[in-house]
């Protein structure tokens, strides 16, 4: 009995075991969004349905905020989108992993990832709402102290003051170092940390720890890696939110690519994480 279990033992120490980041290179995000965009066209059924949420989800939200005179809180909710992003493409993860391993994935399986997850995902995602939260406090609070009102102005008188009055400018130049301080934290603690908890049964401070420190090895590339994804974000909102439904997805992908690169993991079927 004891040496059939053996071979489980075996790969629950692996599986346990805290992965060991590597130094990568300055340019490797590009490859990582190559491999991203690869995966992303082997199961495009999947991918665009992914980017068509998110993009249905944000114009929802966008029309709510018009139908109750708040557009003037899109800046700060999409700059929040920034925050969760990493909760949210949890099954992009997963479907890269399972693209790995040869395996077809199915939108159930890809759908469900998040509640298979060995490690506290859950809670890592609990926190990173909070942390949204956090953010639209702040952003209301600036808000008020800038502007002096807790009412919001329109959107065209909103973007006059923010650009062209000293009250304006003050919030826009605060708001931005705030929210840049909140948004490097978040990056630096969720970069490798949700596929870490995807892929290992581990705590989830043991992994926000893991990437912390992985981002802390890597600063060039990780701090391309970041410009990239704020930058191919936002080109989707640009593009009135129908860029979201290819930018999303293949940051997604390239996530999980970026993990496998740095932490060298490759992947091999395991039985017990089969649906």
């Amino acid at each position: 009995m004891l040496e059939n279990n053996v071979p489980s033992l075996e790969r629950q120490a692996m599986t346990n075991r805290i992965p060991s980041a590597r130094r990568i290179p300055f340019d490797a995000p590009w490859a990582w969004l190559a491999a991203g965009w690869r995966d992303m066209w082997r199961v495009p059924h999947i991918s665009l349905a992914y980017g068509l949420a998110v993009a249905t989800v944000a114009g929802a939200m966008i029309l709510e905020l018009a139908r109750h005179g708040a557009l003037s809180l899109f800046l700060p909710l999409s700059g929040g989108f920034l925050l969760i992003g990493p909760l949210l493409a949890v099954g992009l993860y997963d479907t890269s992993r399972r693209l790995a391993r040869g395996e077809n994935p199915t939108l159930s399986q890809v759908l469900s990832a998040g509640f298979r997850a060995r490690g506290q995902l859950g809670f890592f995602s609990v926190v990173l709402l909070f942390v949204f939260l956090v953010w639209l406090q702040l952003a209301f609070l600036l808000l008020m102290l800038f502007l002096g009102t807790t009412s919001l102005p329109p959107p065209s008188a909103f973007v006059h003051e923010l650009l062209f009055t000293p009250r304006g400018l003050g919030l826009l130049i605060v708001g931005t170092l705030v929210g840049s301080a909140l948004a490097a934290a978040v990056y630096a603690i969720s970069a490798f940390a949700i596929p870490i908890l995807l892929r290992h049964e581990m705590d989830a401070v043991t992994a926000a720890r893991t990437s912390v420190v992985t981002v802390h090895a890597n600063p060039k590339p990780s701090l391309l890696w970041a410009g990239l994804i704020a930058m191919i974000i936002i080109a989707g909102f640009a593009m009135l939110l129908v860029g979201l439904v290819l930018a999303f997805p293949l940051i997604g992908h390239a996530t999980w690519h970026a993990y496998a690169d740095v932490f060298a993991q490759s992947e091999e079927p395991v039985e017990s994480t089969q649906t």
